[in-house]
This record gives C-alpha cells, structure tokens and sequence, in this order.
C-alpha cells in the first residue's frame, strides 16, 4: 500500500478525530503536530482510526450509570491507545465488531 503524503495523512488523520464521538469536533495546532509526529514515526492512519475506535468503544460504552466524562479535547489522548496498538495490533475482526457495536450504540443514543 502506498504511503499517502505527509498533508493527506494529517488530513486524514485530523478528520477521523474530528468526527470521533466524545471529541469537540474541533482540532488544534497541537493536534496537527502530533499528526505530522505520527506520519515521521510512520504509524499508519488505520492504526490511529484503530486507536481512535478502541478508545472510542472505552468511553462509550461504559455502564450508563456512570458518570458522564468530559469531551476529549485533543489528539493526544489517543497516544497511549496507538501506541498500545503498534505494540500489539488488533484483530481486523475485533475492530469491525467495535465499529458495528459503536453504530448501534450511537444509533439507539441518538432515538
């Protein structure tokens, strides 16, 4: 697979945190560095959707009579869940179930 040039990554990067549930929506210079770091250390953008999913499914998916969390705020806090992704990658089947268990979630959150 090609390696897509340093903007598109930090493009594509930036928006799968953007639209990430739990996240402002929003992105910081901070954030955009971090991405253009990640591209220098050759993670891949399916290892930080990977992590962005994984810690996604954390929150979310909590018991509901937890206490609600406040919205992330940068892309940094994935960092710990990539790197735990780099040191030991997910099976391609357990990210696909995270995502489908995320949309039902999300779909019966939303009415």
């Amino acid at each position: 697979m090609d390696r897509p040039d340093r903007q598109e990554y930090i493009r594509q990067v930036l928006e799968c945190y953007r639209r990430a549930p739990g996240t402002t929506g929003y992105t910081r210079q901070s954030d955009r560095q971090l991405a253009s770091h990640l591209y220098d250390r050759m993670v891949s953008a399916s290892v930080v959707e990977a992590a962005i999913i994984l810690a996604t499914a954390r929150r979310v998916l909590r018991p509901p009579d937890y206490p609600p969390l406040a919205p992330i705020r940068s892309l940094h806090y994935f960092l710990p869940v990539i790197d735990e992704i780099t040191a030991a990658p997910l099976p391609p089947d357990y990210l696909n179930y995270l995502r489908e268990k995320l949309e039902r979630h999300l779909k019966v959150q939303q009415g």
